[in-house]
């Protein structure tokens, strides 16, 4: 495994912003960058052996600053949308700002996603930490967070969240990349082949906050059990996906958090590259 290390740029406030680059045994890569502690890049063979990126980045750090889209970032402290921008524990209420009216939205306007991490680099794997201090962006309790991602030679990215706090707080971190199997630049992706093990999912209301029912996918657009092509139900004329805009619901797995088990699969009739999701979480965004 070769790790390339560069200065990409600096902050406004003088701190470096680092590119990492690993590369494979078989010329496949993923780039990382320390703001947000984002996937930037993944190239991986077509079938004709040509590398594709087919994760979605900027070319410009300064980008990644104020990005309303997330690119491939850590989403923190709390990932997707808290109502109201409140919530309330062991009796307390916090008040969270609201950054996606009406609702808190990944960790609030400077959530983890827009924070320069510390990094370092071992044999295989790029591992960001940072320090949340209590009361950042309104949330209790000090915050110590490791996302660390490892990359190996058959083209297995793991992303591994740790956490650790010294009193209550919530906490719900992920990574919100965006794959284009084409290629990015190479159309859209309503052709991709999709693929979920979930015969549930999570409606949402006008806002896009879950109901908390848990509604079976049979006989909606909603139905991924067997593959078909992202765009096929992606206007029907369905109030969940009206509320979505398309699809921005999450599936309760079939897997009841068993890593082993496939939990998607996603894949590009045209490039012929496929990409598979394991996970020990219990549900999966689709957006």
């Amino acid at each position: 495994m070769e790790i390339e290390q560069n200065i990409w740029g600096f902050s406004p406030e003088g701190e470096a912003v680092v590119l990492y680059t690993l590369t494979n045994a078989r010329g496949a890569y993923v780039r990382l960058t320390n703001i947000g502690a984002a996937i930037v890049a993944v190239g991986v063979p077509d079938r004709d052996g040509k590398i594709e990126d087919v994760c979605l980045g900027f070319n410009d750090f300064q980008n990644y600053f104020g990005d309303s889209a997330y690119l491939g970032k850590t989403c923190g402290r709390y990932a997707n949308r808290i109502a109201r921008g409140r919530f309330t524990l062991d009796g307390k209420e916090y008040k969270l700002a609201v950054n996606n009216s009406p609702n808190h939205l990944h960790g609030g306007p400077r959530g983890l996603s827009e924070v320069l991490w510390q990094a370092r680099s071992e044999t295989n794997r790029i591992v960001f930490s940072y320090i949340s201090p209590d009361g950042e962006e309104h949330y209790p309790g000090t915050l110590g967070v490791e996302v660390v991602y490892d990359w190996n030679d058959d083209g297995e990215l793991e992303i591994t969240f740790y956490a650790k706090t010294e009193q209550p707080t919530v906490l719900n971190l992920t990574n919100h990349a965006y794959f284009n199997l084409c290629g990015e630049g190479n159309g859209n992706i309503l052709g991709h082949r999709l693929r979920l093990n979930a015969s549930r999912y999570l409606p949402t209301d006008r806002s896009n906050v879950p109901t908390g029912e848990l509604a079976p996918v049979a006989g909606t657009p909603f139905d991924f059990r067997q593959a078909k092509a992202i765009g096929r139900d992606i206007d029907a004329d369905n109030e969940q996906i009206k509320n979505g805009n398309g699809y921005d619901h999450n599936w309760v797995l079939n897997t009841k958090g068993d890593i082993s088990q496939l939990a998607v699969r996603l894949v590009s009739p045209v490039s012929g590259i496929s990409l598979e999701v394991y996970t020990n979480e219990p549900g999966i965004q689709v957006y």
